[in-house]
């Protein structure tokens, strides 16, 4: 009844009804939420209130500020959707096609385009796009842990219900659509698996924590200081609002969130360039903090394809009758896996033998079997799982074919049928042959493992081959094995297998179930856990680890769920990943001590000026001079750094220990000059406002050469650049007119260069107090101990101790 399919006709029709499927949402926020993201925030509210406030009272320069407002704005907006123009082109790339009957012609389809009673066709591998009743089966299994929690798949029958957001472990079959859209599983489980979020990001919670900080402090601060200049301080109407506006506008980290967002729109975008799709933004800053990377074999270590090695027929078998019986089972098989693709390529042609039963090969049972009209049934499988009893001499071949790094597939045969449901393996199965299967070694293998171990990596291989065929594998590519490979397929306990990852980094047989049972168990031992995979088998792994990193050319179940997608499947793109999230890393830290020194000397400069009920020693557009030439354009700039050091936890601890006492000491140099100024007689208003911004110009500058370390030629190109720029406004008069600033006495100049070289001394030898009791800030030196570890900090290497990524030219 359902053979064919819908018509084009019904297709349309159930289109026009709205009967469709909801369409996969691309990676990144929309454009909604990213004009929301950049526009509506609580610090542009504040700050478009106090520009009302400086338009009403004048003059003009002081409302610069509104400039650098509205320019941060669109800055942000549009990095972020040139981000996401490159991130929707990557994820059509990356987007499985769900395979689909109609008219009587199987077509491949966007799974957004299934409409209700569509025949969808579904094999090993699939994620199934929505709710169905299975029509037709040829073995198919289907993993629903996502939905029960059940680690084993299951088998389905006809008429039996697949929920979509299941995965098909092997076998295939048809459905008909019975629930699409928001009816279906699909669409929630889509959109959880691909939704923008940072909430599991330590930089976005530190930047959070510090925000909450900087919002309980600054509001009765600024409240305070409002009440002080218009009550207290006895200065006109319209200069105490202007005090007032300069004081609450600095203490808001304006530029924080910006280029924060700003920081990881651009590490996806030169990601994306080296056709590498984040899924989510917070991937590349886990990736830098991952200190344990679970690796398959096939696909990872080794090329995905196999190629026949060699067969070597058993006990009475001619080999003409074991090629024939290959063939046929390669004949016959609808959803091949890489071994039957190998047999077909090595033995092509039919040899017209009907097929009476089918077993689809499953990683959980490892062995696949076919039962002909008239010869029998033949059986695929790992030796292990056959439980066959072979000579000394079989065993000797297999054990050195397994040693030299070659799959081995054991050929059994039987005379009788399969048993009850199919799962049983036939009475009478007796070995035929040894198939041995080759793969060849990715070139970029040894180099990315090479450069993994050394930034402090842990590398596991969790592979469903032989321990034997892992281990050599693993020593070629230089994965230190820290003990004898380990049968996985003999843990029957969780505390088996912690004990198996705690004295080998190679396990071979490892079940499905065992993949996301060794990287929870990593977890609990206080590691961060990346997962590449490429495998329905990897699909719950990938979920379970921190970060889950998927192949391109792998399962579309496996991209699925994969935060990271190596679109061309290449091991060696995982250092490039490492490597940007340590960038994003460094800068947003960089950035955040910028800013966060800047609220901490402002709120302490108004809590100064509530207590002495003085006028604030600025007006908006002396902290507008400051803050373009000290934070706001070297912000940008180190925002898009491209060092990559290594990443400690602790962002927001980190950036307090640095910006208290930088924005303390900030703060006493800039006011000690002001007060002294104010004392000085015929020294006017203007004049003392002018001395303070000097100071903290100076100051400000010191703190960028702090943050900007190492000064390497392009960190001291900036510096020089913002020392020339910011000091070069007081020479051409007119900018001194506009911004309102009066030269002070050489007496107070020349005060003013002690001062502020004795702060930068002072924060100097603060700095390194903190860094050598073990507070690090801005450079974090040493081992990190067990409690960082525990926190996802992989051990560190000499500063001065470098380490190149494989395939960087630019690096090497």
């Amino acid at each position: 009844m359902f053979r064919d399919g819908l018509t084009a006709a019904e297709v349309a029709a159930r289109f026009a009804a709205g009967r469709v499927n909801l369409a996969r949402p691309a990676p990144g926020r929309t454009v909604t939420q990213i004009l929301r993201a950049n526009l509506l925030t609580r610090f542009n509210a504040i700050l478009g209130a106090l520009l009302v406030v400086v338009a009403i009272v004048g003059p003009a320069q002081d409302a610069l500020f509104g400039i650098v407002l509205v320019s941060n704005a669109a800055i942000g907006i549009f990095q972020e959707l040139r981000t996401k123009r490159s991130l929707d082109r990557l994820a059509v790339l990356t987007t499985p096609k769900t395979h689909v009957v109609r008219d009587g012609v199987s077509r491949d389809i966007d799974p957004g385009d299934v409409v209700l009673d569509d025949v969808v066709e579904l094999f090993p591998g699939d994620q199934v796009p929505v709710d169905g009743w299975l029509i037709e089966t040829r073995g198919i299994e289907i993993d629903e842990a996502q939905l029960t929690g059940e680690a084993a798949p299951v088998p389905k029958v006809l008429g039996e219900r697949v929920l979509s957001g299941t995965f098909v472990t092997s076998g295939s079959g048809r459905i008909r659509a019975q629930a699409v859209g928001a009816d279906s599983y699909a669409g929630r489980l889509e959109s959880e698996a691909r939704r923008f979020s940072l909430t599991r990001s330590e930089l976005q919670q530190g930047t959070n924590r510090i925000l909450r900080l900087v919002t309980w402090v600054m509001v009765p601060i600024g409240v305070l200081l409002v009440v002080t200049e218009l009550v207290r301080t006895h200065q006109s109407v319209a200069d105490a609002l202007r005090g007032s506006v300069a004081g609450v506008g600095a203490m808001v980290p304006e530029g924080l969130v910006l280029l924060t967002s700003i920081a990881f729109a651009v590490g996806a975008l030169r990601l994306a360039r080296q056709r590498v799709l984040i899924q989510e933004l917070a991937a590349i800053e886990g990736l830098a903090r991952v200190d344990l990377l679970c690796i398959d074999k096939t696909g990872t270590l080794t090329d995905a394809g196999l190629a026949l090695h060699s067969m070597e027929p058993l006990g009475t078998h001619a080999r003409a009758e074991l090629g024939m019986a290959l063939a046929a089972i390669a004949a016959n098989e609808t959803a091949p896996n890489a071994t039957v693709r190998a047999i077909a390529a090595a033995l092509p042609g039919d040899p017209g033998w009907t097929l009476r039963e089918l077993v689809p090969f499953s990683s959980v049972r490892r062995w696949s079997a076919y039962g002909f009209e008239g010869h029998g049934t033949w059986v695929l499988g790992a030796p292990e799982a056959l439980g066959m009893t072979l000579s000394e001499h079989e065993a000797a071949t297999l054990c050195d074919h397994q040693s030299a790094g070659l799959r081995v597939v054991l050929v059994a045969s039987s005379r009788t049928a399969l048993k009850g449901d199919g799962r049983t393996l036939p009475e009478g199965l007796a070995p035929a042959a040894i198939l041995a299967f080759e793969e060849r070694l990715r070139p970029d293998a040894a180099d990315t493992i090479a450069y993994l171990l050394a930034q402090g990596i842990t590398i596991k291989v969790l592979s469903g081959d032989s321990p034997l065929t892992v281990g050599a594998v693993g020593r070629a590519v230089g994965v230190p094995p820290a003990g004898e490979p380990v049968d996985a397929s003999r843990l029957d306990t969780d505390e088996a297998l912690a004990g198996a990852l705690e004295t080998t980094n190679i396990l071979g047989r490892v079940g499905p179930e065992q993949k996301p049972a060794a990287v929870r168990i990593l977890q609990e031992r206080g590691h961060v856990v990346a997962m590449l995979g490429d495998g329905v088998n990897d699909v719950r792994a990938l979920k379970q680890a921190d970060l889950g990193i998927a192949m391109g050319a792998g399962s579309g179940s496996s991209r699925a769920v994969a935060r990271i997608v190596l679109l061309d499947s290449g091991f060696s793109a995982v250092p490039r990943v490492l490597q940007e999230g340590r960038k994003v890393i460094a800068n947003i830290e960089r950035v955040a001590n910028l800013f966060v020194t800047k609220t901490v000397y402002a709120v302490l400069l108004a809590a100064v000026v509530v207590v002495g009920a003085v006028p604030f020693p600025f007006f908006p557009r002396h902290l507008t001079l400051v803050t373009t030439f000290t934070i706001g354009a070297p912000g940008l700039f180190l925002a898009l750094a491209s060092r990559a050091p290594r990443a400690a936890p602790g962002f927001a601890g980190r950036v307090l220990r640095f910006t208290i006492p930088t924005g303390a000491v900030a703060a006493a140099a800039c006011f000690s000059l002001y007060a002294v100024c104010r004392a000085t007689p015929h020294t006017s208003a203007s004049q003392s406002r002018t001395a303070a911004t000097l100071a903290l110009l100076g100051v400000g500058i010191w703190v960028l050469a702090l943050v900007s370390r190492p000064l390497n030629p392009p960190h001291v190109l900036l510096l020089a650049a913002m020392v020339i720029g910011s000091f070069s406004v007081f020479a051409v008069p007119l900018a001194r007119r506009v911004l309102s600033l009066q030269i002070p006495p050489p007496s107070v100049l020349l005060l003013g260069l002690v001062i502020v070289l004795a702060a930068c001394v002072l924060m100097w030898l603060l700095l390194g107090l903190s860094e050598r009791y073990g507070w690090p800030t801005t450079r974090t030196k040493g081992k990190v101990g067990d409690a960082d570890r525990a926190k996802g900090a992989p051990p560190r290497r000499p500063d001065n101790q470098a380490v190149t990524s494989p395939g960087s030219a630019s690096e090497r």
